[in-house]
C-alpha cells in the first residue's frame, strides 16, 4: 500500500454500484473500520450505467487514495482492476453480485459485508497479474480489456449470452446451470488459427476455448486446475467434445479429476497412471493471439463482449496490489 505522508492518516475510496449493494449498510462497516484503524474519511464514488467503474478509479487514483474498494458485481470490480493497474494504490473487493467469480477464487464471497470491510481496511497486501485482452470486431473496430478470472470463446461466451437476467436475479449463479444446458445444444466448432508466445501459429478446431488468471467457476467446480494468480502466466483451456459422451467426459474431467484426485497426492498419482481425458488440453503462456474463421461471441470475467474476429492476450505480471485477509 502507498505509505501517507507521515501524520496524515491513511484515505480509501469506496466505489460502489448502489444497485448491488447494500450501501447504508457498507457505510455504517467502514465508519467503524476507519475509527478502528486510524483512517481518514473514505471518498464515495457510485457507478451508474455509462460507467461500471472506469472513471471513478481514475478520480479515486487522481486523489490519492491509499486504498480503492469495489462494492458491487464482476463487472464492477472487473472495471475497477482494469483501471488501478500499475498503480500504487492497494485494491480491495466488497463482493456484492450475483455470480462474484473472482471473490470466489480469493475466498472472499463467503464472507460478511463486516468480515470483508475488516479485511479490506486491515488485510495484507498481495501482488497478482491482470490478463489483458485485445480484441477485433467483425467491422474492424478494436477494444482492450482487462480481466481477472478469464475470457473465453464457446461454451462459456454462449453460457453468459443465455443466461436469464430475471432468473440470475432470483436464484443467483445457479442460474447458470439452466444457461449451460441450452449452451450445449448448440453443435457448432469454432476454427481459428492460434500462436502461443514463440510457438509456431497452429490450425485447430474447438468447440470451446478458454484464457484463465484463476480457475474456479461458480459451484466449485476447478475448470483451471494449476492456474495461479501470481505466476506471471495465464492457463489455457480447450474442450472438443463429440456428442453427449464427450460432453459427460469433460464433466468427469471437472468434477472428479479437477475436484477430486488432484486434491491428493494418491489421486494425482491415480491420473499420471491412468488414461486422460482428451476432450480437454491445456496450456500455459504469456502472451496468446487468435483469429476466427468467422466471428463468434466472447466473454471476459462472465460479461459478454459480443462478436470478435480476433484477438492477442497477455499478462501484466504483478500489476495488482490485492487485499487479503491476514491468515
Amino acid at each position: 500500500m502507498t505509505t501517507p505522508p507521515s501524520g496524515t492518516p491513511p484515505r480509501a475510496a469506496i466505489i460502489v454500484n448502489p444497485a448491488k449493494a447494500n450501501v447504508s449498510k457498507l457505510r455504517s462497516a467502514i465508519a467503524r473500520a476507519e475509527a478502528a484503524g486510524g483512517w481518514a474519511e473514505s471518498l464515495w464514488l457510485e457507478t451508474t450505467t455509462e460507467d461500471i467503474g472506469h472513471a471513478q478509479a481514475r478520480e479515486a487514483l487522481d486523489a490519492g487514495a491509499d486504498l480503492v474498494v469495489a462494492a458491487g458485481g464482476d463487472g464492477t470490480v472487473r472495471a475497477v482492476a482494469e483501471t488501478l493497474s500499475g498503480s500504487a494504490a492497494s485494491f480491495a473487493i466488497i463482493p456484492s453480485g450475483t455470480g462474484n467469480l473472482f471473490a470466489r477464487n480469493v475466498d472472499l464471497n463467503s464472507l460478511s459485508v463486516e468480515e470483508a470491510v475488516r479485511v479490506a481496511f486491515a488485510g495484507v497486501d498481495r501482488p497478482i497479474d491482470l490478463g489483458m485482452i485485445e480484441f477485433e470486431r467483425p467491422d474492424g473496430e478494436r477494444r482492450k480489456h482487462g480481466f481477472l478470472v478469464m475470457a473465453g470463446l464457446g461454451i462459456d461466451a454462449q453460457m453468459v449470452a443465455n443466461t436469464n437476467p430475471e432468473l440470475k436475479k432470483r436464484v443467483g449463479w445457479l442460474a447458470y446451470v439452466d444457461a449451460i444446458a441450452r449452451s450445449l445444444r448448440d453443435p457448432r466448432r469454432i476454427r481459428l488459427r492460434a500462436q502461443l508466445d514463440d510457438r509456431p501459429p497452429r490450425a485447430t478446431m474447438v468447440h470451446s476455448l478458454l484464457i484463465g488468471n484463476c480457475g474456479m467457476l461458480p459451484g466449485h467446480i476447478t475448470l483451471l486446475p494449476d492456474a495461479k494468480l501470481d505466476d506471471g502466466r495465464f492457463d489455457i483451456v480447450t474442450l472438443r467434445p463429440h456428442g453427449f459422451f464427450g460432453w459427460v467426459r469433460v464433466w468427469v474431467a471437472l468434477v472428479w479429476e479437477n475436484g477430486v484426485l488432484r486434491r491428493s497426492t494418491v489421486g494425482r498419482k491415480m491420473m499420471s497412471s491412468g488414461r486422460r481425458v482428451r476432450v480437454l488440453r491445456y496450456l500455459q503462456g504469456e502472451r496468446l493471439t487468435v483469429r476466427l474463421e468467422r466471428p463468434d461471441q466472447m466473454e471476459v470475467d462472465g460479461d459478454s463482449i459480443g462478436d470478435v474476429i480476433a484477438f492477442r492476450a497477455w499478462v501484466e505480471p504483478g500489476a495488482l496490489t490485492l487485499r487479503l485477509a491476514a491468515d
